[in-house]
């Protein structure tokens, strides 16, 4: 236990620094304190002046002894807060607009139609957890020494050939750099790439942590509508550093972007000096035809960043992800991972490496298609049965979208409040659009719900839409 005692250590001393240690909550309730002679010894004082701090902490009734057991800190009511200056003198940046985005939190609604949320029940945890203790008791007895900040090579090596069989994309264990998810991916490319002021293409509606991120990089975010066919090429704007998309399966539209479309991408890329970003961030769970070719795989300028996650195919908790980059931006990506935060976790990274080399992931992938397949059925299924809705077309991934007819976004935000109310937690698609945006209608995932409660959590979304059109 460290504190802070000025000469001369008086008992007076003594005994305020371990009461405000208590109060602050840097001993909290129940922690058992070192003997008086251990602690006088760590203090370098005399051991009456830690004695008579403990006697008379026990007085005022912030320690107890307990006979045989030691002495231990009391549980005061309340939390401890923490000491601040007066006023927070500090502040962010003048032109610092973000707040923190809302997450799921602990409690499960009745009818969980949350998007991006992968079902954790079908994960192999006990196979994950002993390739995970044996990743831990190897690097607690190596030598400790700091790691490569490209990542693991065994997984760089794994994820370059697993993506050669699943998406047919043809990379090696150096094409490949580990971050800690998409969103670090995404950091990562925006750090090495753009300028304040440089113009940042995102797909409208699309992925809003993507346009925030830019956008806190003192980025130009401007957003392209997509179609049925995807990203309108034509609407990019002629002076854009960088696009990012979704093309496998368009967040949160579910669409898949068109090969002629895809090829028309890649190719305004090669006639400009902008980069494309290819998010593929759940497309392994497919329940028709096979996915048409990555952006990746029809570049041949090298234009196109391929980034992918573990997050959706196993569990959000892994927290790794990649990027597939051309060799001179990798290099930065690197140096950037170095300076970001030096390396990621390794026994973690090494156990993925073990799970996609013994076929783990790709027969997690097997099955939980499977059942996801189900779901994504059963939810088409009774959209469609809905009057004033048309669902989406879409053959992958892990969540659906509806568009009401009528584009009332009023009343698709009334719908998913009287859902909500009613158990029923799903998505506004307006969450995902720009304030200007006209298309109204929702988003349904179906990671966490089992098939049985679908068609009961979507009679409750029924007559939620029947209340917010006022009938």
């Amino acid at each position: 236990m460290d504190l802070v005692i000025e000469p001369p250590a008086t008992t007076a001393r003594v005994y305020r620094a371990l009461r405000e240690a208590i109060v602050d909550g840097r001993l909290p309730g129940g922690h058992r304190l070192p003997a008086s002679r251990a602690l006088a010894a760590d203090l370098g004082v005399a051991r009456n002046s830690v004695t008579g701090a403990y006697e008379r902490l026990i007085a005022e009734g912030y320690l107890e002894a307990r006979v045989g057991a030691g002495t231990f800190v009391v549980r005061l009511g309340g939390e401890p807060r923490p000491r601040r200056a007066p006023g927070d003198p500090l502040r962010p940046r003048a032109d610092w607009a973000f707040a923190p985005m809302p997450v799921s939190g602990s409690a499960v609604p009745g009818y969980d139609f949350r998007i991006g949320i992968p079902d954790a029940q079908l994960f192999p945890f006990d196979h994950w957890r002993r390739l995970l203790a044996a990743e831990v008791r190897l690097r607690a007895n190596g030598p400790g020494t700091y790691a490569e900040p490209s990542g693991h090579p065994a997984l760089r090596a794994a994820i370059a050939r697993y993506l050669g069989v699943s998406r047919s994309v043809r990379a090696g264990p150096d094409d490949v750099v580990v971050t800690n998810g998409t969103q670090h991916a995404l950091d990562l490319i925006a750090r090495v790439m753009l300028r304040p002021g440089d113009t940042v293409a995102v797909e409208e509606p699309g992925y809003p942590p993507a346009r925030r991120l830019f956008a806190s990089l003192g980025a130009r975010v401007v957003g392209v509508p997509v179609d049925d066919q995807g990203l309108v090429v034509e609407r990019l704007p002629a002076n854009a550093r960088l696009v990012y998309s979704t093309p496998s399966h368009q967040f949160p539209l579910g669409r898949a972007m068109s090969l002629a479309r895809r090829a028309a991408l890649v190719d305004w890329a090669r006639r400009r000096p902008a980069a494309v970003v290819e998010d593929d961030y759940d497309s392994e769970f497919r329940f028709s035809a096979r996915p048409l070719e990555p952006l990746y795989s029809l570049d041949t300028a090298g234009r196109v960043l391929y980034v992918g996650t573990f997050s959706k195919s196993m569990i959000p908790a892994v927290r790794t992800g990649f990027v597939l980059a051309p060799s001179a931006v990798r290099v930065a990506l690197v140096a950037a991972r170095q300076l970001n935060d030096g390396y990621g976790q390794m026994p973690v990274q090494a156990a993925l490496a073990r799970f996609i080399d013994e076929g783990q992931l790709a027969r997690h992938v097997r099955r939980a298609s499977k059942v996801y397949a189900r779901r994504h059925a059963r939810i088409v299924a009774g959209l469609a049965a809905l009057p004033g809705v048309d669902v989406v077309p879409s053959a992958a991934g892990l969540h659906v979208a509806a568009l009401l007819r009528d584009g009332d976004v009023g009343r698709a935000a009334r719908t998913v409040q009287a859902a909500a109310r009613a158990g029923v937690a799903l998505d506004d698609l307006a969450a995902f659009g720009q304030p200007s945006a006209t298309q109204a209608g929702f988003v349904f995932g179906f990671g966490a719900i089992d098939a049985d409660r679908i068609d009961a959590g979507l009679a409750v979304f029924a007559a939620a839409l029947r209340r917010g059109s006022g009938r």
